[in-house]
């Protein structure tokens, strides 16, 4: 199973002055237990796609098609495919708006139609997973948080939800290096125990080399590069062309086989740069 998008192209404020083309033909798949990662530079079309993942967006041409549903129909099926992804948008602490956290947590869970006992357990497994202590945090204003609170609350509201596929819009913009830490490892906990299917929408290389499985780039509106992370990493053009940096560890990679050192570039998380690095050391006696 998976999301697939077959054709996709959109149009903002269409037959207007001020008519931009967002996504021009764009076909791809985000396989289910996967963790998917889709950069581009900012106007390359990535919110704009995710937004056709559950149907906030109808393409203006092409399908989506949700575990080979077609989200696009009326039918209770494209329904029930539809919730099966969850979307954290960028900044979601800014659609933080019931009074207590609690209820702001329930409000998917309620429109879905779960019984009071069902809400009540998701709030507090979404509560549990994020690390806000319910019986602490459960009555509090959401506007009585930290920032980086907020956005513990605001994430779990998807996940009390429990989409199959969790897509996330730049999830650590704004923290700092812990609180991206944290946030990610949490993730990445969700996707191991429970087997969700991530979609990670970034411009930072250096995460998207150390979880993803797959990579697309954007550029555009349209699909420069999709693979694995190996084979899109050898694009080093392309992905400079689409305005993005390569990660940390390619670059010094290439700095030292510049400098003389015989090794292979192509590794791209620090694992295995280090073990490449030592090796290309080894061989040249330097180690």
């Amino acid at each position: 199973m998976s999301i697939q998008l077959k054709n996709i192209s959109y149009t903002y404020m269409a037959k207007t002055p001020y008519e931009h083309l967002a996504l021009d033909d764009v076909s791809l798949t985000i396989p289910e237990g996967k963790i998917t990662a889709i950069a581009g530079h900012t106007g390359s079309g990535k919110s704009t796609l995710i937004q056709h993942f559950n149907g906030l967006l109808k393409p203006d041409s092409g399908t989506v098609l949700v575990d080979d549903v077609d989200i696009g129909t009326k039918s209770t099926a494209a329904k029930q495919a539809r919730r099966k992804v969850g979307v954290a948008f960028q900044y979601p602490e800014y659609q933080l708006f019931e009074e207590t956290i609690a209820l702001d947590i329930a409000f998917g869970p309620k429109n879905m139609g779960c019984t009071p006992e069902e809400i009540q357990d998701r709030v507090k497994y979404a509560m549990e997973f994020v690390n806000l202590d319910y019986d602490k945090y459960a009555e509090r204003s959401p506007f009585q948080l930290s920032g980086g609170q907020k956005r513990r609350a605001a994430i779990a509201g998807i996940l009390a939800l429990k989409p199959k596929y969790l897509v996330l819009d730049e999830p650590t913009a704004g923290l700092d290096p812990s609180g991206r830490q944290y946030l990610m490892e949490r993730f990445m906990r969700l996707h191991r125990e429970e087997g969700t299917t991530i979609v990670l929408i970034s411009h930072n290389m250096d995460n998207i080399a150390s979880y993803a499985d797959n990579v697309v780039i954007l550029s555009k509106g349209k699909v420069l590069l999709q693979d694995t992370p190996e084979e899109v990493f050898r694009n080093e053009e392309a992905i400079k062309a689409a305005g993005l940096d390569l990660p940390e560890i390619k670059v010094i990679l290439n700095e030292l086989v510049s400098a003389g050192l015989d090794i292979d570039n192509r590794s791209y998380t620090m694992n295995k740069a280090v073990a490449e690095i030592l090796e290309g050391l080894r061989r040249q006696g330097r180690c």
